[in-house]
């Protein structure tokens, strides 16, 4: 089996480290905190003191992390990854970050004789325990020939959509939806139980209709008891959305509901719940619809309260 390399030991990568590591491949792992990564070293990770190391020992690298600066952090200097790969080898990248600077990235990686993809994730923490992600990925076909049998360990479905950047592209397109989801159920719910029917049933009928998506039916016990440790946080969600109206605008495309996520999602920020989970939007119309109203009178879009 291929060497792989893990940067990035989050609530994400973290996890699927760990699946790697079941499935029986040997990981060489990288994380700025070391002390998120005891357990995976205890269970057989080879840690290396940056992601240098790491690239230059595995075959296939996998790096996720939060945003473009995390990327740029990990992937340039002389301790960086571009400085760990040579000729033959394979970097894929599971992070959500802008479609821009991962084609950047990737010409970079193509200088050195490598090859990379992007392949961001649909699915939170639960799926990468079970290996049930949804994973699309851009780049050369022979790269994704290589790296697809170390990704259907981590995802029940892995797909190239096109070439470098693809991948991400589709990953936006899909928290627009995801985005939208979770305001217009928690906007529903406020809606019954402010007409007095009981919120957890109200929540398990909506939540058995037509509208309950696989994502929402997860969700609504979030929703009814926010948990304290986020499976999706609002300010990684709000920074998706935002990419998404970036490439909205580059490829003129109108996407009002992404435009009523940023300004919701904004909200929940600036009130204190940028680090809880995505199911707090319904707190936050609920106890902050005021608030809510404001910002979105600030963009030109009139909401009554």
């Amino acid at each position: 089996m291929a060497s792989v390399g893990f940067i990035g030991l989050g609530a994400m990568g973290g996890r699927l480290a760990a699946r790697l590591l079941s499935a029986g491949h040997e990981v060489h792992g990288y994380n700025r905190s070391k002390g998120k990564a005891a357990e995976l070293i205890a269970n057989g990770l080879i840690w290396y003191q940056n992601p240098r190391e790491v690239a230059s020992a595995a075959d296939v690298t996998i790096s996720m992390v939060s945003d473009d600066e995390a990327l740029e952090r990990i992937s340039f200097g002389p301790d960086g990854i571009l400085a760990g790969l040579s000729s033959g080898k394979v970097y894929v990248d599971m992070s959500t970050v802008s479609p821009e600077a991962s084609v950047q990235l990737a010409e970079r990686v193509s200088e050195l004789g490598a090859q990379m993809l992007d392949a961001p994730v649909s699915g939170s923490v639960p799926q990468a325990e079970t290996g049930t992600l949804t994973i699309m990925v851009g780049g050369e076909p022979g790269a994704f020939a290589v790296a697809e049998p170390i990704l259907a360990a981590l995802g029940s479905k892995v797909v190239r959509v096109g070439g470098n950047g693809k991948g991400l592209l589709l990953k936006l397109a899909i928290n627009i939806s995801l985005a939208a989801q979770i305001i217009a159920f928690s906007e529903g719910l406020v809606l019954a139980e402010r007409g007095g029917i009981d919120p957890k049933l109200a929540a398990q009928v909506m939540a058995e209709s037509p509208i309950g998506s696989p994502m929402l039916k997860a969700r609504v016990p979030l929703i009814l008891d926010l948990p304290a440790q986020a499976w999706f946080d609002v300010a990684l969600l709000h920074k998706d959305v935002r990419l998404a109206l970036k490439a909205a605008h580059d490829l003129q495309t109108l996407v009002p509901s992404a435009q009523v996520a940023d300004a919701i999602l904004g909200t929940a920020g600036l009130l204190g719940y940028a680090h809880r989970d995505v199911a707090v939007v319904h707190r936050v119309l609920a106890r902050h619809a005021p608030e809510a109203a404001t910002l979105l009178e600030r963009q030109g879009q009139a909401l009554d309260v």
